[in-house]
């Protein structure tokens, strides 16, 4: 059955590689059907909003959505484009796993998954100036914003994903030894959560600071770890540093009502045009979102071929020590599907 869904360029590099990314998806047969639309500098550009509400009107409509990297326009009303997407659809799930699939990697054999609250805490981006002895920005203020209703849904969301995915502890990361309030309510809503699944899934808890050392030491002693936004935010790209960098990083933003699925890098504005950039993120990410609406085996062969071609190494793009473009990247994860199927 074919399934609508909101495609999302981007910007710089991410027509090229959002192009690419189509190609994969339809040579490995994927039921998308793609209704695409703007935001960002490719909006603005056109004379539109840098979120317009085509846009917004898609997504609510498809209820999925697949986004290359978006540039906020300076001088526009958005902190962030991003940040306005998770917001207005109330995504507040957002999931990174990191798995190695490159060879020769520092950790090879590497799979654990961070699970991010999406829409609280310091980004939550209630901040002010307080004015004092003529300076009008003397003190700056910013709000870590945390409450009992956001706490319990992401960590019930983390334990659920681990049931649904056969992972075996969460951990929950945190500051409270030093934020008691902040910081001690998402502890405390999440050790009630852990005592529901008690017997099914392992719990333990564990200081961000501290977390991110055993990570580097060894990020075997982790499967999935839960934790609030900026804390997310940080330790999901230490461990996409883990297995390659973000270039190898997806994401997805999951809410009750909608779902965005994303590279996670930058538009490389360097680079744009130039036909170089690696899709292996974006890639990535469609394949969470084959995983979303049930077409896992497909999403699994997408990620045999792309494993396969990296391990070959004959066909790579720059950033990997090839001299590939884009298009030939793609073609040869293309060629690894066929493959995949003969061998069926």
């Amino acid at each position: 059955m074919t399934i609508t869904a909101t495609l999302i360029p981007g910007d710089g590099i991410g027509p090229g590689i959002s192009a690419a990314t189509v190609r994969v998806l339809e040579a490995a047969g994927a039921p998308f059907e793609w209704d695409t639309q703007v935001a960002g500098v490719a909006a603005t550009e056109r004379g539109l909003d840098p979120l317009p509400a085509a846009t917004l009107e898609s997504i609510e409509s498809h209820r999925v959505a697949l986004k290359g990297p978006l540039t906020t326009p300076i001088g526009s009303g958005f902190r962030s484009i991003n940040v306005a997407l998770r917001k207005h659809f109330d995504l507040y799930a957002n999931v990174r796993p990191a798995r190695t699939i490159l060879p020769a990697a520092r950790y090879p054999g590497l799979d654990l998954v961070i699970v991010r609250e999406n829409t609280e805490g310091l980004y939550a981006g209630i901040e002010h100036f307080i004015g004092m002895e003529k300076d009008p920005k003397a003190v700056a203020e910013s709000v870590m914003l945390i409450t009992r209703y956001g706490s319990d849904r992401i960590v019930r969301f983390a334990f659920e994903y681990a049931l649904q995915h056969g992972r075996e502890r969460v951990t929950l990361v945190h500051k409270a030894n030093i934020l008691k309030c902040t910081q001690g309510l998402f502890l405390e809503v999440g050790r009630h959560v852990a005592e529901e699944y008690a017997g099914r899934i392992a719990f333990d808890e564990r200081i961000v600071d501290a977390t991110a050392m055993q990570l580097v030491l060894d990020p075997y002693g982790f499967d999935l770890i839960v934790t609030e936004n900026m804390f997310g935010d940080i330790l999901s790209d230490l461990v996409a540093g883990l297995v390659g960098g973000l270039g190898f990083a997806p994401g997805a933003n999951l809410g009750t009502d909608a779902a965005i699925f994303e590279a996670v890098h930058g538009s490389a504005p360097d680079i744009a045009g130039l036909g170089i950039a690696n899709p292996a993120s974006l890639l990535l990410a469609a394949c969470l979102m084959l995983d979303h609406v049930d077409e896992g085996a497909c999403a699994d062969r997408i990620r045999r071929a792309l494993s396969s071609t990296l391990e070959d190494g004959s066909v790579l793009t720059p950033d990997l020590g090839g001299d590939a473009t884009t298009e030939q990247f793609a073609s040869a994860v293309i060629d690894r599907l066929s493959d995949d199927a003969a061998q069926g």
